[in-house]
């Protein structure tokens, strides 16, 4: 087989395998190189494993709540670490082998090693420098051996890895990412979070569904800062009423690590520091881009903030090399480095009428309890950017399903502007809401106004029929409430 291509992707994450699907549907020969494990760190070790583990603690929520719903258990619900931990292993490696299957069924060789680019159009694969981090999953024997490779288009979609504070950096035993958030051996009784974005507040809502006393340090006003305020306020009223602890306006300034448990120096933004001592620290201050050892530098590659720069195309500096997905910057979701992925080889391939990505029609959602997921501008940021608006809101409270479910509590808002009708924004927490959430996005991306969302017809009884209400009430003709 020759060593010879027209697309070569560094990195099987899901903008990685995704891209070299469609570029082997579009006719292109294609050959992926993952030095670790197919599906890289989401399916692996973030958006996958984390959801199976927040379905456990789903249950064990629910179980404590029997009795609201006429059910009586005998005994009380228990959960064992190494069970829920080997579920949620379970489920990714299922998938894990998913992807190999689709690689083999679409025709995309897949290269096991470590790519560099040695001069344009040009790789070099070696054996990986470090093991595989999914010991059931070992890195296979390499499909084709280590060598040289050549393209005529290579895309980078290396993604992320966690940010580390100096100071604070993880050790893997006290200090954690997530990568050990995901596998604990055994459960702690406390723990502190640093970091409030969708990874601090997921693994928080985790582990005080289970048990652990919880606190999280947030140097923002708000939880979760890039959200609508006022959603934001919603969720961290649900979470301190479920028992969360939530310091907001201070960082952690220090950490001092005892035998087997920290001690978290704490600065709020009167100067005061107080200190929290728990068995654990989870570090979620964020990701950073994967661009190291890759030789970007050799060929003049153009960065900026530990990512590689694009244009809406996937395109960099350099002729015939493209980046996708975390490494190619924010915001660092899963589906915006698949589109931008199909994007990318769609405009390689020629095809007609392909548009760059809006970033604004992106959605994101945080699976924590209540759920909370966005699209478009929030209502600050609407204002900021001049536009007259107008601002819908719902409560769940006043919805039947809501109510039958026993999930009353959340809240869903639609900003519109005033003129023209268009839809700017929705901002949603309660139950399901990362459901929800898509159908304001296809709204957006069809251009819809406020008159074609009023008569479209929404199934009842649904948690759905609010977000129609949400559209009324900004109109000021809200049916239900």
């Amino acid at each position: 087989m020759s060593n010879n291509y027209d697309v070569i992707i560094v990195g099987s994450g899901p903008g990685g395998y995704v891209t070299a699907i469609r570029s082997a549907q579009l006719g292109l020969k294609t050959a992926i190189v993952e030095r670790e494990h197919l599906g890289g760190i989401c399916l692996n070790w973030g958006c996958i494993p984390t959801k199976a583990l927040l379905r456990s603690a789903e249950m064990m929520d629910n179980a404590a709540h029997a009795k609201s719903y006429g059910l009586t258990l005998e005994g009380k619900m228990t959960a064992k670490v190494e069970d829920v931990v080997a579920r949620s292993r379970g489920v990714s490696a299922r998938l894990n082998g998913g992807i190999g299957f689709l690689m083999k069924k679409n025709k995309v060789d897949v290269i096991w090693g470590e790519a560099k680019l040695s001069k344009p159009n040009e790789i070099i694969v070696s054996k990986p420098s470090k093991p595989a981090m999914q010991p059931q999953n070992p890195v296979p024997k390499g499909i084709f051996p280590e060598g040289t490779y050549t393209a005529k288009h290579i895309i980078v979609a290396t993604g992320a890895r966690p940010r580390a504070l100096p100071g604070i950096e993880p050790d893997g035993k006290l200090i954690w990412t997530y990568f050990e958030a995901m596998v604990p051996q055994e459960m702690p009784k406390s723990m502190v979070v640093m970091g409030s974005g969708a990874i601090g507040i997921e693994f928080a809502s985790f582990y005080l569904s289970m048990g652990v006393d919880v606190t999280v340090v947030e140097l923002m006003k708000n939880i979760m800062p890039v959200e609508d305020p006022e959603i934001s306020k919603i969720a961290q009223k649900a979470l301190k009423k479920r028992g969360l602890k939530i310091i907001t306006e201070a960082k952690i300034t220090k950490v001092d690590k005892g035998s087997n448990d920290i001690t978290a120096h704490v600065e709020t933004k009167d100067g005061k520091v107080t200190q929290i001592k728990a068995d654990r620290l989870i570090s979620a201050v964020g990701v950073q881009g994967n661009i190291e050892n890759l030789g970007l530098e050799a060929l003049n590659v153009k960065t900026d903030r530990g990512c590689i720069v694009i244009d809406g195309y996937g395109k960099t500096n350099v002729p015939g090399l493209y980046a996708i997905g975390d490494v190619a910057g924010p915001p660092m979701l899963a589906h915006k480095a698949e589109h931008e992925g199909v994007i990318c080889i769609e405009k390689i391939a020629g095809l007609p009428n392909v548009h760059p990505m809006d970033k604004s029609l992106i959605p994101g959602c945080t699976y924590c309890n209540p759920q909370v997921a966005s699209v478009g501008l929030t209502e600050e940021k609407a204002k900021e950017a001049g536009r007259e608006i107008r601002v819908g809101r719902y409560m769940f409270s006043a919805n039947g399903k809501a109510i039958a479910l026993g999930e009353d509590n959340g809240m869903i808002k639609t900003i519109f502007d005033k003129k023209t009708g268009e839809l700017l924004g929705a901002h949603m927490v309660g139950a399901e809401v990362t459901e929800l959430i898509q159908g304001f996005v296809v709204a957006m991306n069809l251009e819809t106004t406020e008159e074609e969302l009023m008569h479209t017809i929404f199934p009842h009884p649904t948690l759905s029929e609010m977000m129609k209400e949400s559209v009324l009430d900004a109109y000021g003709r809200v049916l239900n409430a």
